[in-house]
């Protein structure tokens, strides 16, 4: 029994440890990187798009695009502030014709995290504001 709940302890060991390495080694570099997403038929195996997202040289996400099985149906771009380690400030969302849909803009906090969002529509009326709290609760 004693030999059984050590090979355990050692086989469970291995597997977290082997988990916290893969997530490791498998952070992606997304400078200039474009990944396409395929949904497949098992029967047929005929592929169809179904989403696209495009990163910038600076490994930013500037572009997302949803398709259904007639086309586009959404689209989505980012702009971000100045500087490298800058936030998205501003992300314009258009229909399945292309046509401005939404925009959304972005105030951050001190310590970089959302603060306020502001909701437009596409003639730019300001339809809702958005404000993040963060509660920390001490244990």
């Amino acid at each position: 029994m004693k030999k059984l709940l050590t090979l355990i302890a050692f086989a469970l060991a291995f597997v977290l440890s082997a988990g916290a390495q893969n997530t490791a080694t498998q952070k992606i570099n997304k400078k200039n990187l474009v990944i396409k997403e395929w949904n497949t038929d098992p029967k047929s195996g005929k592929k169809v798009l179904d989403h696209i997202t495009t990163y910038s040289p600076e490994g930013k996400k500037i572009e997302e695009i949803e398709y259904g099985s007639d086309g586009q149906k959404w689209r989505k771009r980012f702009e971000y502030g100045p500087g490298a380690e800058s936030k998205c400030v501003k992300e314009s969302v258009y229909d399945e014709r292309n046509r401005l849909n939404t925009v959304k803009k972005f105030e951050y906090n001190e310590f970089g995290r959302k603060k306020t969002q502001y909701n437009y529509n596409a003639k730019g009326k300001l339809l809702t504001i958005k404000v993040f709290e963060y509660i920390t609760e001490d244990a």
